[in-house]
């Protein structure tokens, strides 16, 4: 799995004109499968990201995470952050989760972040959406639970 983590004052998401999810500070998770992933993929991406200290402290040190603030999280699914554009300029999807393993292990993802107790809302899974955001410093992490970066 991969994600694009962006630190937010707010975010939302529209799926097809109607928003679907809306949270105030905290994360917004753009969340790709890959076809290799599983189930331990989804716990490991789950556990990091709740647990990037990513969040000030009172020094202004990036030492808290999303659990230590109560934040919130927006997470959308994103099959193009597999997309492949070493060859020619049109990326290809090969590396990606066909949908439905992909939609599976993106609500595992989401189901083990609320058990941690954080709010979450999320897109519409396989819709076109538009994902609006105030991205916070700006704080953008990647995260891979294969560790390929």
């Amino acid at each position: 799995m991969r994600a694009v983590v962006q630190r937010t004052n707010y975010a939302y998401v529209t799926s097809e004109g109607k928003e679907s999810g809306r949270t105030g500070p905290g994360l917004m998770v753009l969340l790709g499968v890959s076809r290799d992933d599983t189930e331990a993929d989804a716990q490991y991406m789950a556990d990091k990201i709740c647990h990037l200290r990513i969040f000030e402290d009172e020094g202004g040190k990036l030492n808290r995470s999303l659990l230590d603030i109560s934040g919130e999280m927006l997470v959308v699914s994103q099959f193009t952050l597999y997309g492949d554009v070493r060859h020619g300029r049109r990326p290809g999807f090969t590396e990606a989760a066909a949908p439905d393993q992909a939609n599976g292990l993106y609500e595992q993802f989401v189901a083990l972040v609320r058990q941690m107790g954080i709010h979450t809302e999320t897109g519409v899974f396989r819709t076109e959406m538009v994902v609006t955001l105030a991205n916070d410093g700006p704080v953008t992490i990647l995260v891979d639970s294969k560790k390929t970066f």
